[in-house]
């Protein structure tokens, strides 16, 4: 088998919803081995140019979050490493944000529906139009990307777990190195829910949602047991949104959850105020640009959350 090139596309229809080790791979490859997967965005297509926000309430939750596999990695056994090489990204061009009742870190204040469309270069990658308001520096990326747990049965594919998943890291771009701890024989790689652009924290519950094609090399560290994700970057990771500085705004509060609440609400405060933007439009804003960072953990009893306004947004 080819070794180091590209030797087969996984085509979007070869996808699956939540995480199963008995689900059959779609492909066998050997370590080292490159792949172009076909992603679909998180709403498997649900979302479309002409979309409008009364189609939010009647999104097919079952048929979210769909992931392009899984692939069987010869020689790959529990107490293994998979070291997946990101290479390249090749966006639709079409995206989508929404406010989804009952998802989110501010759901509670946000509980009516919203929807923002995006159309940016496929080329260029030029920052991106949020209506007349703001337009955001693009960073592709894939929110999922994951190995099957050992725990048998069907699992979500919501929430992140030790051998990957939903990770929803915007550092997982072009030239970053993951690994990821292998749980059971073949590994089991599958990857989407690929975005166009994500603050740290994805604070509203969803990026730009873009449908993408994802080029990546899977790769075999033998008996390196890992207890958790870890990544390599190759550079800077926040230089699509640094040129202009940053308003920043704090929580603090004896508990982590509660701080960061603050936080955002302070920066949708101030986003409603100095650009006036409607409190749900500046929620998505911050879900895609800003980034939610904790900045002091060790003073008790109180911590420090900042969320992190990116200036160029408004050049």
């Amino acid at each position: 088998m080819c070794q180091n090139c590209l030797i087969k596309t996984i085509h979007s229809v070869h996808n699956h919803f939540g995480w199963d080790n008995s689900f059959v791979p779609v492909e066998r490859i050997a370590p080292g081995t490159t792949l172009e997967f076909h992603c679909h965005d998180s709403s498997n297509g649900y979302f479309t140019p002409t979309s409008v926000t009364a189609d939010v309430a009647n999104m097919p939750f079952d048929k979210i979050n769909p992931v392009t596999g899984p692939i069987f990695i010869e020689g790959a056994m529990p107490g293994d490493v998979v070291k997946v090489t990101i290479d390249s990204f090749k966006p639709s061009g079409f995206g989508w944000t929404a406010n989804i009742p009952g998802f989110g870190l501010l759901a509670d204040q946000f509980t009516e529906p919203a929807l923002a469309l995006w159309q940016y270069d496929t080329e260029s990658l030029a920052p991106a139009a949020f209506g007349d308001f703001a337009k955001v520096p693009l960073k592709p990326f894939a929110g999922t990307i994951g190995l099957a747990p050992a725990e048998s049965g069907l699992h979500s594919v919501v929430p992140p777990r030790r051998v990957g998943g939903n990770l929803d890291i915007r550092d997982l771009a072009a030239g970053t190195t993951l690994y990821l701890p292998v749980e059971v024989e073949g590994a089991l790689f599958s990857i989407g829910d690929t975005h166009a652009a994500q603050g740290d924290g994805e604070v509203c519950g969803t990026a730009i949602e873009s449908q993408m094609d994802v080029v990546v090399t899977l790769d075999l560290v033998k008996d390196t047991p890992l207890r958790a994700p870890r990544f390599s970057t190759p550079g800077p990771v926040t230089r699509h949104l640094d040129s202009a500085g940053y308003e920043a705004f704090t929580g603090i509060a004896p508990d982590l959850m509660q701080a960061s609440r603050d936080a955002l609400s302070n920066a949708i405060d101030w986003l409603c105020r100095e650009h006036r933007m409607p409190a749900e439009q500046a929620y998505m804003l911050c879900s895609v640009c800003g980034d939610l960072r904790i900045s002091e953990i060790v003073d008790i009893p109180n911590w420090v959350v900042s969320f992190y306004v990116p200036k160029v947004v408004f050049a």
